[in-house]
This record gives C-alpha cells, sequence and structure tokens, in this order.
C-alpha cells in the first residue's frame, strides 16, 4: 500500500529549497525496535515503489525477491522503496500542486540524485530507522544506493550498485539528452506547464522509445524481431511513407507499444527532472578522484553486479568503480542476452547475488 509522510523543506545542492516535501513510499515487513534491519530498494527512471505485491494483486518489478520466505525475507527485515522527489508516483514533484494551488510545472527546480538521497534520509528518520541493514538499487536506483553510502556512510552497512555506475559518461548523457530534447520539442509542452490543456505524449513517447533501445541489445532485438514485417503487407510499401504508417516492421511496433504503456502511466515533466538528475550523477563532484571519494565506505560492504549485454551501463563501469572501492570487490555478473533490462527480468540471477552477498545467514 502507498503511504506518504511530509518531511518538511528540502535544500537543494543547486542553491535554494524545495518547501513542504512530500515523500511516498511502500514497505514490507516490520521495523525492530533497535531500527537496524531495514532494507532500502531503489527504483530505477521511470520505475515505482511496488517492488513487490505483498498484500495488492499487482505483481511487483522485483517479484520473487523481496516477500516472506523470499531472499529478503520480510519475516526478517523491514523493506521500504521511496518514489524519489521529482517524481509522480506521490513524491512531491512537478504535477504536485504548490503553494499557490497551482501545478509546479516549470517552476520545479532541478535535483540531484544527491537531492533525493538527502530526502530519503529525512524519510528514514521519520520511519525510525537508525541504520540501513542494506541499501540496494539497479541501473538509476544503483546511482542513489551509491550515493547513500558516501553520503552517509554511517548509516549504511551494506550497499548493492546494480547495472550502474560511478558517474554518467558522455554518452548516457547524449541518449539522455535526446530524451529530453523530444519532451520540449512536442507542440503541447507549453515549457512545462501543459497540465491545463493537452499532456505532451508524442514526446514522452518518442523519449521512451530511445530510452528503450539502450536498454535491450542487439542481439536481443534481433532473436526476437530481426526484420520481420508486423502484417502481411510486407515493409516494402509507399504506405510507410504515408500518414497511416503501413507496412511496417515488428521491431517498430514493439516499440510503439512500449511508448503507449509509459505515456500512460508516467508525468513528462517528471521524465526530464529525473533524467536531468540522472544526467547529474558524479559521485566525484567536489570529493576529488574516485579513489578519494570512495574512501569513506571503508566500512560498507559491496556488492556490484553489471548485466553481460548491458550497452548502455557498461560492464566495464562495474568493474571501474569496484577497483575503486577500499575493499577488495569482485563484480558479479548477470548473464542475460537481453541487456541493460536483464537487471529487473533475471530476478533470479540478482536474488542469488543478493543471496550470497547479504543474505546468506
Amino acid at each position: 500500500m502507498l503511504r506518504s509522510i511530509q518531511i518538511g523543506a528540502l535544500p537543494l545542492e543547486a542553491g535554494g529549497e524545495l518547501p513542504s516535501v512530500t515523500m511516498a513510499f511502500e514497505c514490507w515487513g516490520t521495523l525492530n525496535a533497535a531500527g537496524d534491519n531495514a532494507v532500502l530498494i531503489q527504483h530505477a527512471l521511470t520505475g515505482s515503489t511496488h517492488v513487490s505485491r505483498g498484500d495488492s494483486e499487482e505483481d511487483g518489478w522485483w517479484e520473487g525477491l523481496v516477500g516472506p520466505g523470499e531472499v529478503i525475507d520480510t519475516n526478517k527485515y523491514f523493506v521500504v522503496c521511496a518514489n524519489m522527489i521529482g517524481g509522480c508516483y506521490g513524491t512531491t514533484g512537478p504535477s504536485s500542486i504548490a503553494a499557490d494551488g497551482k501545478p509546479y510545472g516549470s517552476r520545479f527546480p532541478f535535483i540531484t540524485i544527491r537531492d533525493s538521497v538527502e530526502a530519503e534520509a529525512l524519510l528514514a528518520e521519520k520511519l525510525g530507522i537508525a541504520s540501513w541493514f542494506a541499501v540496494i538499487g539497479g541501473s538509476m536506483g544503483g546511482a542513489r544506493a551509491l550515493e547513500w553510502a558516501l553520503m552517509y556512510p554511517d548509516r549504511v552497512r551494506r550497499c548493492a550498485v546494480v547495472a550502474s555506475c560511478a558517474a554518467s559518461t558522455a554518452e548516457q548523457i547524449a541518449f539522455a539528452q535526446a530524451q529530453v530534447l523530444a519532451i520540449r520539442q512536442d507542440p503541447h509542452f507549453a515549457g512545462g506547464d501543459y497540465y491545463d490543456g493537452a499532456a505532451p505524449t508524442t514526446g514522452l513517447g518518442l523519449a521512451r522509445r530511445i530510452a528503450h533501445i539502450t536498454y535491450r541489445s542487439e542481439a536481443d532485438m534481433g532473436q526476437r524481431f530481426g526484420r520481420k514485417a508486423q502484417d502481411d503487407g510486407g515493409t516494402i510499401s509507399h504506405a510507410r511513407l504515408g500518414p497511416d504508417s503501413g507496412g511496417r516492421f515488428a521491431i517498430e511496433s514493439y516499440l510503439d507499444h512500449q511508448a503507449h504503456k509509459l505515456v500512460g502511466r508516467f508525468d513528462a515533466n517528471s521524465y526530464i527532472v529525473i533524467t536531468e538528475a540522472l544526467m547529474s550523477h558524479d559521485v566525484t563532484r567536489g570529493r576529488g578522484t574516485l579513489e578519494e571519494a570512495l574512501a569513506v565506505t571503508e566500512k560498507v560492504q559491496f556488492l556490484v553486479a553489471a548485466v553481460n549485454s548491458d550497452r548502455l551501463y557498461f560492464p566495464v563501469q562495474s568493474q571501474e568503480l569496484a577497483a575503486a572501492l577500499p575493499a577488495d570487490v569482485v563484480v558479479g555478473t548477470i548473464d542475460s542476452d537481453i541487456g541493460h533490462d536483464g537487471f529487473l527480468t533475471e530476478v533470479a540471477a540478482v536474488g542469488a547475488l543478493l543471496k550470497d552477498a547479504f543474505f546468506s545467514e
């Protein structure tokens, strides 16, 4: 069940503050008297708080990993997943109502991954969590998990960084910029103040198409779709140049489907705000070299894992992170032909790595 807590004003890394912030979250299990059996799971870019089905009828995005008797056993651990600042699943974001009774829209400030962690730290205090047994995240969630270990090393005992990195690369920023511009150039975007009219669904859908290409490997798309036509008419057709979009490839229909799904559940402004936050991700900012930045985590136990077919967060980035950590950390491998999304689809493999690293007792 989605819950919410007011955490007050949030000072921002870029300056100023976001007043009267609401944090939305879901939780499973029971916090012990010492407040130290809590596990924080961090969602990816367009992910939600719904990690596990729990008492609901809807499967979670890591279903089978969290629950009674699962690897992250909710009979033993108090599991929390919070919606990131700037999101659209209950936490204060651009679609939230500001003090003047209108949506923030274009007035919503720039936020960073570190701002998100600050908000989560305030949430943890409200919940009575003294320290995290583990902070776990994949993709953007991995960036947030890593920043938790750097910003609050005394409050994080274990940290899992899955299919992520220490800093967004030029290529990752380039892909992200194309997605942001796709939304901003939608005629319905209205500078971000579109809540009284039509939403920029065309731009958001295009952003999702760009992103999804990076989430899946060429081998996966080739095996599933290849050059197959979507219908019996084939792809050698004048209809491809017309408005009816006939003569389409199957992969085009698949990307349309992914775009349609996201447009139905996500806010375009939130997509921009969170994407910009991920573009800003760099644990060395203001902290020296990577080794110097990570030195504060010497007492934190780490799991670093990569998807072997990932072409968005290359496995070498996980290896570079692990090599710079104070402790001797071997990168775990998630074998998958799917690509980056393997951190979501290969639940058993992720669970096995987490069990061996953190939850074997």
